[in-house]
């Protein structure tokens, strides 16, 4: 182990017949995380038998996390809490909160985002039971959210991964997600620089999935988990760091993977464990005039390395974005595919995702204005739609590649 601390390691030996061990990883966090270690251990009594271990996992929070996480009352369910070492990040959260998943070999591990307000006990049971019943090693979440939440996933993370392995993931990097000890044990086996990339940061919730479809004996599953109401972020005000890292990651996968995703022509559905509940996701406010300035601002910072690093048909593409400060879907997939391509080059790639981060607030800008009055389904059919189109245009890639 060399995410969690020794003193630590020193108290496993304290649990025995662990069936879940419930993760929840925090950088200050200490308004919310009470709320959902509550939750879990009300999950763990009433569908593992009391058989499960919650574990906080910390960043070095300011405002007393890990205090409040432990000041929680859980019942008769034990709780740990420590600050990991390695590298600043949520990856490195999750790794510490894998290890000991490893070292007492629970059948089942469930993550919780820390900052949560909907999450239910029985959200417990749609992550983890079938897994018991060994139906996946792997679970993500199906959420009903805003049309505007969640735009690094909406606009390709979604559709993207769905399109290059074939298999249909709504939430890829949604956050709360469950994992058999059989890709436990595949992610803990993975070289020490894996870990010292952006996987150690936001970049691993995409790589965890995108190891599990391709590496799992199992097809992943979705749990309906209804409406996710969290700390969200407008796009064009917090999401340039966690772009970067996601971004890079599934970029970096593409290569790693790329001779699973050549096979590939059509796009699998993924089953769906429980219900959908029928919910209204909370409402989110996006700054479209903002969105459209930053767009407009960071093209033309980066129009001189584009021009190096771009072809220039891709090029002319890229410059004209600045014209209206918006990206449309067509254009949006060819730059994809081109970047995409081009990632191989290592020392290309911190200019690669200099080029993209204002094109993608140019996508959400175009997306949100062609959806202002549409509902949230029919905003999600427009999502669909650019899945498809990725998959259209995918033999063009694999050509490229």
């Amino acid at each position: 182990m060399f995410a969690v601390p020794k003193e630590t390691q020193s108290k496993l030996s304290a649990f025995k017949d662990i069936t879940v061990v419930v993760g929840i990883p925090s950088y200050n966090n200490a308004e919310t995380i009470g709320h959902v270690a509550k939750v879990a251990a009300k999950g763990i009594e009433e569908f593992f038998g009391g058989k499960g271990l919650i574990i906080n996992s910390d960043g070095g929070s300011s405002d007393k996390t890990m205090e409040a996480f432990m000041e929680t009352d859980t019942g008769s369910i034990p709780k740990i809490a420590f600050q990991y070492i390695g590298i600043p990040g949520k990856g490195s959260a999750m790794r510490s909160v894998m290890e000991i998943s490893a070292a007492l070999r629970a059948p089942v591990t469930i993550f919780l985002d820390s900052d949560l307000r909907s999450v239910q006990p029985w959200w417990l049971e749609r992550l983890g039971k079938p897994i018991i019943q060994g139906k996946t090693s792997y679970i993500t979440p199906y959420y009903v959210r805003h049309k505007y939440d969640g735009t690094i996933t909406n606009n390709i993370c979604y559709p993207l991964t769905s399109a290059l392995y074939g298999i249909e993931i709504r939430q890829p990097i949604g956050g709360d997600f469950g994992v058999g000890l059989e890709m436990v044990d595949i992610y803990m086996s993975k070289p020490k620089e894996v870990w010292e990339s952006d996987v150690a940061k936001f970049g691993i919730d995409i790589w965890m999935t995108t190891t599990a479809i391709n590496e799992s004996q199992h097809k992943p599953m979705q749990a309906a988990l209804g409406a996710k109401i969290h700390d969200v972020k407008d796009p064009g005000k917090h999401l340039g760091p966690m772009f970067s890292q996601v971004v890079g990651t599934l970029f970096s996968l593409v290569e790693e993977y790329s001779e699973s995703w050549m096979k590939t022509t059509t796009i699998e559905k993924t089953d769906i464990y429980g219900d959908i509940p029928e919910v209204m996701p909370e409402p989110l406010e996006v700054d479209l005039k903002n969105l459209v300035a930053k767009t407009k601002s960071g093209i033309e910072d980066n129009l001189d390395l584009a021009k190096e690093i771009l072809p220039d048909d891709v090029y002319n593409i890229y410059e004209r974005i600045k014209d209206n400060g918006k990206l449309n879907e067509e254009n949006w997939v060819t730059l994809i595919y081109k970047l995409a391509g081009l990632f191989r080059k290592r020392e290309l790639r911190e200019s690669i995702i200099s080029i993209l981060i204002p094109a993608y607030f140019g996508r959400v800008a175009d997306f949100v204005e062609k959806t202002l009055d549409l509902s949230t389904n029919e905003a999600e059919e427009k999502i669909k739609d650019m899945m498809e189109l990725f998959l259209s245009r995918k033999g063009e890639f694999i050509r490229e590649w």
